[in-house]
């Protein structure tokens, strides 16, 4: 897959997403990467640690969140992917599921848009989407927890999502797909999800596995929000032997390592 000009064998590697929230609420690290300089120094400093991507998001969307104007959220997150492009040699993805938001970061320079609706909320995204030719990453996420066989309903949303995004005009090799964990989902569900992710990979598609200090992590391991770091990695771990290929997380250097470790092993 190309993301921009870069291209990601996921067959044989593994990628991590360096998460870059420039809010000031975001549940783990809002306010402090929200000034264009600190998000400078907190890229670099990620990809000395192994980041493949840099994933910009500018509105948190942690339980309870407060949606703000896409202007405002436009306003946080152009300079900051327009600096990155400028100064760093690495794929920029913005964060966002409004057209608006997401057809001004391709603008800026956005090589991956991340879409926590799976292309479900705005009627514009696939659209914009199809036609800058950028790739995407569709999660899963629904208004409800009305589940009857709770993977097989996954599978099934996700489903619905890329018919939305092929209809479009989306390039297949263009669509990576995570499995929404701690979004329109219980605690149980969650480690469901996290132990059965390969099953996404029956729709032919690259997985994204975004586990990092969310909710699960923190009722498993009865740790804050700041030191989940070692339930991350072992989510990690279990996501990475289950087949998927990108991890979306705030420790970069820590699961950079265990992945690491993990395909070492995994080749005996």
């Amino acid at each position: 897959m190309k993301i921009g000009k870069y291209d990601f064998d996921f067959d044989n590697n593994a990628y991590i997403m360096g998460i870059l929230n420039v809010t000031p609420d975001s549940f783990s690290d809002g306010g402090k990467w929200n000034d264009v300089d600190c998000a400078l120094f907190h890229t670099e400093k990620m990809i000395e640690e192994g980041a493949d991507i840099i994933d910009v998001g500018g509105e948190s969307t942690r339980p309870g969140y407060t949606q703000i104007s896409d202007n405002e959220e436009i306003e946080r997150v152009s300079p900051v992917i327009e600096r990155i492009k400028k100064n760093f040699d690495v794929p920029v993805s913005l964060d966002t599921y409004k057209g608006a938001v997401a057809e001004a970061g391709i603008n800026a320079g956005a090589d991956l848009i991340n879409d926590i609706w799976g292309l479900k909320y705005d009627d514009r995204m696939a659209q914009i989407i199809a036609q800058s030719n950028v790739a995407c990453c569709l999660m899963h996420n629904r208004d409800n927890t009305d589940y009857k066989v709770f993977m097989d309903d996954v599978l099934s949303d996700l489903k619905e999502t890329i018919e939305i995004a092929l209809g479009a005009g989306i390039s297949k090799d263009k669509i990576i797909l995570d499995p929404g964990v701690g979004f329109a989902k219980s605690y149980e569900q969650n480690l469901e999800v996290i132990n059965k992710c390969n099953r996404i990979l029956e729709l032919g598609y690259p997985v994204l596995l975004g586990t990092s200090r969310k909710s699960v992590i923190g009722i498993g391991t009865g740790r804050d929000k700041d030191n989940r770091v070692a339930g991350t990695v072992a989510t990690t771990v279990i996501g990475y032997e289950r087949g998927c290929r990108i991890f979306r997380v705030h420790d970069v250097a820590e699961n950079f390592d265990s992945i690491k470790m993990a395909s070492e092993l995994l080749k005996l």
